[in-house]
């Protein structure tokens, strides 16, 4: 019997971070009688007096938000790492630690309580796109910043606390785990090939079309080869160039408008605002040049079935590897099918 992607269990290696994922697409057949989780609901209400993001608003700490029109930007005051703190190391044998400082800022997309970045206008998402560029820009410079993570929970089911459009930066002392594993990856590859990994993989995707999901100009989308969540993507820049404060006015009005469609034909999968975490990776801010790094974005939404039906990592996934059923394949198909607009 003849080897079949879409049939046989096989394994997949992500080159990004040189881990595999097990892929059993036989296992979409079996039935589902685990956790259902209730559908989305979606917040109707422009403006909620409780909301400590809605313009005018007291936040928890006291703090009174102005009354913004855009975007609006603030430091978290429940930060996960402070600017404050030591960096020192403690090692006692087996046991290390060390400490870790840091900035943690709060973006409010809109001063519209109800929307998600598929209901905002193109315009507004460029905003978007300008404010994280202007702040990665500002923090890189901070002493002891080595990484600067933007990112976005969207939905309760992702763990977000409120459903105001918001995401998060997060400019840590070190870089964290899984960009110093993509670090490497980017490293070993350009040493090995004196190329870059995502220009090569973006051409082969590119020849290829199964999993590429939409493109412009400048960027591109693909559920990725090796992805792990149902419906993950991959936001990959044309151009190799490494932090959003490096792309072009034109680049950045094109990202805009991917990002749109993006979150758009998640929405339509299922019909509910579609959660999800997604991030983008760019290069480590650490004064030292990474001509190996290549600007890129995750999306890991984690609807399987239905809106009331989410992917676990537990069992095998907890103890050998990420595992799916859905193939990208089957998963880029399905949100090709479903309207961008």
């Amino acid at each position: 019997m003849p080897f079949n992607f879409a049939e046989h269990a096989h394994r997949r290696l992500n080159p990004l971070t040189r881990e595999w994922v097990l892929v059993s697409p036989h296992r979409t057949e079996r039935p589902w009688q685990g956790q259902i989780e209730p559908a989305p609901r979606e917040v109707v209400v422009s403006y909620d007096p409780e909301c400590y993001m809605c313009p005018g608003n007291a936040r928890s700490g006291g703090a009174k938000n102005p009354d913004y029109q855009s975007h609006f930007v603030f430091d978290n005051e429940f930060p996960a790492v402070r600017p404050d703190t030591p960096i020192e190391n403690a090692s006692d044998g087996l046991l290390v630690a060390s400490g870790e400082s840091g900035i943690c800022r709060v973006v409010c997309f809109s001063p519209r309580h109800d929307l998600t970045m598929s209901g905002m206008a193109t315009a507004a998402i460029r905003e978007v796109v300008d404010v994280w560029a202007q702040q990665h820009a500002e923090l890189e410079t901070l002493e002891k910043i080595g990484h600067v993570q933007i990112f976005e929970n969207r939905g309760a089911m992702m763990g977000s606390s409120n459903p105001h459009p918001h995401c998060q930066i997060w400019a840590t002392s070190s870089v964290p785990t899984e960009p110093a594993k993509e670090l490497e990856g980017f490293l070993d590859y350009r040493s090995t090939k004196d190329s870059c990994l995502l220009c090569d993989y973006l051409v082969q995707e590119g020849k290829c079309g199964e999993r590429l999901l939409d493109q412009n100009d400048f960027f591109a989308v693909v559920v990725p080869f090796w992805a792990v969540w149902p419906f993950e993507t991959l936001v990959i820049s044309k151009r190799h160039v490494d932090s959003l404060p490096n792309l072009s006015n034109k680049e950045r009005d094109e990202l805009a408008d991917l990002l749109k469609n993006l979150t758009t034909r998640y929405d339509s999968v299922f019909g509910v605002p579609f959660p999800y975490s997604m991030g983008f990776h760019q290069a480590p801010t650490d004064e030292m040049p990474h001509p190996e790094w290549h600007l890129h974005a995750h999306y890991y939404p984690p609807l399987l079935r239905s809106a009331t039906v989410r992917k676990f990592m537990v069992g095998f996934e907890m103890l050998g590897d990420p595992q799916r059923d859905l193939t990208p394949e089957e998963a880029a198909a399905r949100l090709r099918s479903v309207s961008k607009t």
